[in-house]
């Protein structure tokens, strides 16, 4: 049985007119969802977006309700400071995080909670074994989110708070992230810089934001070869994105054997998005996701826990996501 965890709420994060991170993504993708039957209502009916069909699935999602984070599991990433400017920013009426593309609005402290919550809840859920794997489908997103800056539309890195409960709740030595978002997750890529427990996998255009990733970015201390960039020159597609996945990330995990795998789901690796130049198509995201769910068999349980990044085309997004949600099922 697959988890599916998002809310209503966070349209509630307000991002102003004109910004990519907007409220209809997740308008977007309750909608097609509930279009392939893998919802049983859809609270957004009055969203008229146009989407092409989507064949329905064999079986509903299996709904977990998000609850917000207790603040103790953002301080296992985030120093206190970081949280209280911006719990402050917000109960200031909002404004502009740090490098000025990150706004945020009155209610974005305690939606960025109910998003770090959904994720944790779906690591509770696949862990205890209510489910076998699960998506978040959450905003704002959390991969470029350093341990003290907020930026890349993120304020708090949701993967990584994640990955970190795991670790810490339920006594996981090692976790796999895999993040195939067009924008290198460099925010994750610090926190597990030197940690040891996480083996970060990144596909990602270059050159393009936040400018990081090279292949020489590695790791150190205990983390030492356990941080593996795979930057690509725009218009790469399947065949250079599926490629390392089956050639390089198949046998760095099978030497790391992860008892959990995490994926940061950027969709804005998808042909046509208007913040990335990859070509990647709703097909090819089925086929990552059956490499990971792979490993996933081979290591880890089956045990999967996948979380919404980038993606900012409203017709490929939720598009993208159901053929995510196909393979997570299969």
């Amino acid at each position: 049985m697959i988890g599916f965890c998002s809310s209503t709420r966070f349209v509630a994060h307000d991002t102003r007119a004109g910004h990519p991170e907007r409220p209809d993504r997740i308008r977007a993708i309750y909608t097609a969802l509930h279009q392939a039957q893998l919802i049983p209502g859809n609270p957004f009916a009055q969203f008229t977006k146009d989407f092409r069909p989507l064949p329905p699935f064999k079986h509903l999602l299996y709904s977990i309700e998000p609850h917000p984070a207790d603040v103790k599991w953002l301080r296992t990433i985030h120093p206190q400071s970081h949280i209280d400017r911006i719990k402050k920013l917000c109960a200031r009426g909002g404004g502009i995080l740090d490098e000025g593309d990150t706004p945020v609005s009155p209610d974005s402290f305690e939606v960025a909670l109910l998003a770090l919550g959904a994720i944790l809840q779906c690591c509770d859920a696949v862990m205890n074994g209510t489910v076998k794997r699960a998506f978040a489908a959450v905003r704002p997103p959390g991969h470029h989110a350093s341990q003290s800056r907020g930026m890349g539309f993120c304020l708090f890195n949701n993967i990584a708070v994640g990955a970190r409960h795991a670790r810490r709740r339920h006594r996981v030595d090692r976790i796999l992230i895999a993040d195939w978002d067009v924008h290198h997750g460099n925010g994750t890529q610090e926190v597990f810089w030197s940690d040891g427990a996480v083996l970060f996998f990144d596909i990602h255009q270059h050159p393009w934001y936040p400018g990081t990733g090279s292949p020489d970015e590695k790791g150190d201390g205990k983390g030492r070869g356990l941080i593996v960039n795979n930057p690509f020159p725009a218009g790469s597609g399947r065949k250079e994105i599926l490629g390392v996945f089956r050639e390089v990330l198949v046998p760095a995990a099978d030497r790391f054997k992860p008892q959990l795998v995490m994926i940061s789901a950027g969709f804005d690796s998808r042909a046509g998005d208007p913040l990335g130049r990859l070509t990647l198509t709703d097909q090819d995201f089925a086929e990552l996701t059956d490499v990971v769910v792979g490993i996933a068999r081979r290591h880890a349980g089956g045990r999967v826990v996948s979380v919404l990044e980038g993606g900012y085309s409203l017709e490929g997004l939720p598009l993208a996501v159901a053929s995510h949600l196909a393979r997570l099922s299969s």
